[in-house]
């Protein structure tokens, strides 16, 4: 057999694997049914990042119906707001509220004050901060208001119930003003019998419990007007007065606040600077009006932070 010389064949190239290009990479972002859903919310806060570029502080937002009152659920609502904002940072809080809890007050005042430090604290009223509202406004370096802006007597209120079961909102500071009355007629006359009469529907613990709301309720606005250096015990014994403001309710405009010796910025309502308050206030009203059957009540907002309960 004869012997075939072997020749050597050419190498057959292996197949080229073509890889797909790898995508370029990029900042996610929110999709557009999620934007679309929230798109109030985010107009609302860049409302608010312009406010904040414009007077170079950190703008917070609680708002709240007028059936909503200040308590220690807002506790939660505030530190979310306060989340970003480092020590020693100027604060600014949109403000509207009518009243609330005095101790739940201390709670978010001492929440604000510690992220300031020595920076300045400004409470903005674009239309009421009333009761326990203006006690939290007095902390402020400055309260910033215009024409449609309120106060109110810091008077507290005592809720009770009648003979028929029926409750009401008593005045604290007229109910211990009438048994300091009486209880004057009867040290000038033991035996006047409208003192005597008067002074037995008084129950000496009620009487003792009440004097303690007020008394918590002066210490606090004087503690906080000591901080920028108001005249603590005048104006805490004028919002405190009911010879002067007769109701509860009854508005402290910002001339009567500035007269009484708070802090007051004024700014016109045609102002620029107000107007850019009152567009994000309103838009902020218009969204707890339309959820109103979902039980809203509450905003908290800020550049980073959004809340409604």
């Amino acid at each position: 057999m004869s012997k075939r010389k072997l020749q050597k064949q050419p190498a057959v190239p292996s197949p080229k694997i073509e890889h797909p290009t790898p995508s370029v990479s990029r900042t996610p972002t929110k999709t557009p049914m999620y934007s679309a859903m929230n798109s109030s919310r985010y107009l609302r806060q860049d409302l608010i990042k312009a406010i904040n570029a414009k007077e170079g502080t950190n703008l917070l937002c609680y708002i709240c119906n007028l059936e909503a009152q200040i308590d220690r659920n807002d506790v939660v609502g505030f530190t979310e707001m306060l989340h970003n904002v480092t020590e020693n940072t100027p604060i600014d809080l949109m403000l509207n509220t009518g009243g609330g809890d005095v101790d739940a007050c201390d709670k978010l005042v001492h929440l604000i004050l510690s992220r300031v430090g020595n920076q300045d604290f400004r409470v903005i009223v674009p239309d009421l901060a009333k009761s326990a509202g203006t006690l939290l406004a007095l902390a402020a370096n400055k309260i910033v208001m215009s024409d449609v802006s309120e106060l109110g007597k810091i008077d507290p209120q005592f809720q009770m119930k009648d003979s028929r079961g029926n409750e009401f909102h008593l005045s604290i500071m007229s109910y211990l003003k009438a048994f300091d009355d009486y209880t004057e007629a009867y040290r000038n006359n033991p035996t006047d019998p409208v003192a005597l009469l008067m002074l037995d529907g008084f129950d000496p613990k009620l009487v003792r419990k009440l004097q303690g709301i007020r008394d918590r309720v002066r210490t606090f606005a004087e503690d906080r007007l000591k901080r920028h250096g108001a005249p603590a015990t005048s104006i805490s014994e004028e919002l405190l007065d009911s010879a002067v403001w007769k109701t509860h309710s009854q508005p402290i405009w910002h001339g009567d606040a500035t007269q009484i010796g708070l802090p007051v910025e004024y700014i016109s309502p045609f102002d620029e600077r107000w107007q850019r308050y009152w567009n994000l206030y309103i838009q902020q009203r218009y969204c707890l009006d339309s959820l109103r059957e979902e039980g809203a009540s509450k905003i908290y907002e800020s550049a980073y932070a959004s809340q409604i309960l």
